[in-house]
């Protein structure tokens, strides 16, 4: 395989690991926008920051990566796609600056004025973050970034049908993801009561999704016809039925209550898609533009992939240690360290507070 495919690879592991790990953190943001009032949305935001506390900013470790390696191996694209899609990539970097700075100064805050302000920054900018990075993959998808600097247009470029559904879209897988995460998580506190919340959540969510999906599909064949032809035909089909049946058996698995193995089954339903939509339109990167025209040298993806292999070796024990480390304190955590129960006197004096 040449070393152009090898790096490719590789930088699309990374895509589809942030959408997995940071993806379903921001749909944590979008349960807890939805969550209620004080009181009663109480119990959820805790199972929400304790879920996504220890790792939340790790899993941008991923888009790191993918930046630098866009940035050093393909230095062409990443200038067409920087200064095209400047616009929502600013909002989506301003959405991930917000949303971690709110979520650690709600932790910090005493009063509930500020809880409520951060909380709000919170769960705002975790729906709006994966909306505009939707914009920027229908962008993408659609052909609408020329392989020049400034080329495409700075407003049509990102709103348009295949942008607007993708990034609806990326909210809604994100919040189906971290439905699933969150049901099995309520269930290692033994909390009956978030167990049911989050299984209709992710019922929901994972309804949406496939009707969304589907209209996307009809987005693309008027809007996308290039992709869309390359989506219905070999190497990509068969990932995008898989994505299809993964995605029908996780609704099944949820249904039934089999917690721990519709996460992996949504998260293959997630990935098959997304590397599906990578073959569709590999060769090209850009339109009329073939991964080999807008390679590196040979020197600069050996270094690059020297660095890939390094930082493998680094990283992802280290991410492995965190979640495992992670897990077992959730699971040995007693179920009445989730928050106040209802009908508390520290539930009482924060609605007395709230009101």
């Amino acid at each position: 395989m040449p070393l152009e495919e090898i790096f490719l690879s590789a930088m699309w592991i990374c895509v589809i690991a942030y959408a997995l790990f940071g993806g379903a953190d921001f749909g944590g943001g979008f349960w807890d926008l939805i969550a209620g009032r004080t009181v009663k949305g109480r119990p959820q935001r805790d199972l929400i920051e304790h879920s996504i506390g220890p790792i939340w900013e790790a899993n941008h470790v991923w888009l790191i990566f993918v930046i630098i390696l866009a940035w050093t191996g393909v230095p062409p694209v990443f200038a067409a796609v920087s200064s095209t899609l400047y616009i929502p990539l600013t909002l989506a970097a301003l959405g991930i600056i917000a949303r971690g700075s709110a979520f650690a100064f709600r932790k910090a805050s005493t009063e509930l004025w500020q809880e409520r302000l951060f909380g709000a920054a919170f769960a705002i900018s975790s729906v709006l973050t994966p909306f505009f990075l939707g914009t920027v993959a229908g962008a993408l998808a659609s052909g609408r970034v020329p392989l020049a600097i400034a080329g495409g247009h700075p407003i049509q470029s990102w709103i348009n049908p295949t942008s607007l559904t993708s990034g609806i879209l990326a909210v809604v897988t994100t919040a189906y993801l971290a439905a699933v995460y969150l049901t099995h998580d309520a269930r290692r506190q033994r909390d009956a009561g978030l167990v049911e919340v989050f299984r209709a959540r992710g019922i929901a969510a994972g309804i949406a999704m496939g009707l969304l999906g589907a209209a996307e599909v009809l987005v693309l064949r008027q809007d996308a016809p290039v992709l869309f032809r390359e989506l219905t035909r070999w190497p990509a089909l068969p990932l995008v039925i898989l994505s299809a049946c993964t995605g029908v058996a996780s609704l099944s698995l949820l249904w039934f209550r089999h917690f721990l193995a519709v996460r992996l089954t949504a998260a293959l339903a997630v990935a098959a898609l997304l590397a599906g939509w990578g073959l569709a339109q590999y060769p090209e990167i850009l339109p009329g533009v073939t991964l080999e025209e807008v390679s590196a040298t040979q020197s600069v993806l050996t270094a690059n992939l020297i660095a890939i292999v390094i930082a493998a070796v680094l990283v992802l024990p280290s991410l492995w240690w965190l979640y495992a480390m992670f897990q077992r304190d959730l699971q040995n955590q007693p179920s009445e360290d989730i928050g106040p129960q209802p009908g508390s006197e520290s539930d009482r004096r924060i609605e007395q507070e709230g009101s």
